[in-house]
């Protein structure tokens, strides 16, 4: 079976620690990550897409990887587990954090925490249908490695020491794949399947194409010019429904001798600025991804929204 719109695996690791993701990812999928967006000081990973080919005796698909260099994991956090966020948790099917065995590094066990509460808040914890990994590469202690293994747990991550080399061929006393060839495994054997592929019809909303979709460069996002006046028909109560008979329901009157008509007004200017709100924070954290992938979760974003309003 091919899976064509398979969810994503998100791939961290600490900003100075770019070298040894690109190495996992290389050993992962056959090829290393090239660096295409520039930054300050030169080009970087970060924000990048890099596909996995998996196939397997059930299913065939490639699965993109979005790669993300933290700098601060708490903000980072914040950003992902924030209301805007919620369509971009929806595609995630892999959470992967890559950091360095040897040495106490502070920032990786930040990563590390923040990556769980992400995993556990606002992906679902243990009951989400997803594959959570912690990768420590290098050479480290049977301590170092227990350390590890633990915070990982508690953060809702499988650990997994990749060492690299003869040494992670074979399997352990458990009897389970190492190394690389571990998560592999881990990642053939999660459910790449989308529950929901777009917004569907069945549930009164309307289907998005590639093809219905403007340009990118003009919008800097990703959704249908129709898409948004039907948006604004709803919060301003413009839909041919209402009828003329709406005018006099207007002039009723509040308990404060308000008109009502005056105060949904008022909710209804809120409730454009939060649509506005949660579709830019969508566009922000869609930034850097592929033309298409920004497209589709774009798409997603306008169902959430017509679903509030």
């Amino acid at each position: 079976m091919d899976v064509p719109n398979p969810r994503r695996v998100l791939a961290l690791a600490s900003s100075d620690q770019s070298h040894i993701l690109s190495r996992v990812l290389k050993d992962l999928t056959g090829t290393a990550p090239e660096p295409t967006t520039s930054t300050s000081t030169g080009p970087s990973l970060a924000g990048i897409t890099h596909m996995l080919p998996l196939k397997t005796a059930y299913y065939t698909t490639s699965v993109p990887i979005w790669i993300d260099l933290v700098d601060e994991p708490a903000e980072w956090a914040e950003t992902f587990l924030s209301p805007e966020a919620r369509e971009v948790l929806g595609v995630l099917g892999g959470v992967a954090v890559v950091f360095p065995m040897d040495g106490g590094d502070e920032a990786a066990q930040k990563l590390i925490r923040e990556a769980g509460r992400v995993v556990q808040e606002g992906l679902g914890g243990w009951g989400w249908d997803g594959v959570g990994l912690g990768i420590g590469v290098g050479e480290g202690t049977a301590d170092a490695a227990d350390k590890w293994e633990g915070l990982c747990g508690e953060s809702g991550l499988e650990f997994v020491h990749v060492r690299g080399g003869e040494k992670d061929k074979g399997k352990n006393e458990f009897g389970e794949k190492m190394g690389i060839a571990r998560v592999l495994e881990a990642l053939e054997a999660n459910d790449w399947a989308q529950l929901d592929d777009g917004v569907g019809e069945s549930d009164g909303e309307a289907g998005y194409d590639d093809g219905d979709v403007l340009d990118p460069e003009s919008l800097e996002f990703g959704f249908d010019k129709t898409d948004f006046e039907g948006l604004k028909r709803a919060i301003w109560g413009l839909d041919d429904e209402a009828g003329e008979g709406s005018a006099e329901d207007g002039k009723q009157k509040t308990s404060d001798g308000k008109q009502e008509e005056d105060v949904l007004g008022e909710e209804e200017v809120e409730k454009l600025e939060v649509m506005m709100r949660k579709l830019q924070a969508v566009r922000d954290l869609s930034a850097g991804m592929p033309e298409e992938e920004r497209k589709r979760l774009a798409a997603r974003a306008v169902g959430e929204v017509m679903k509030d309003f």
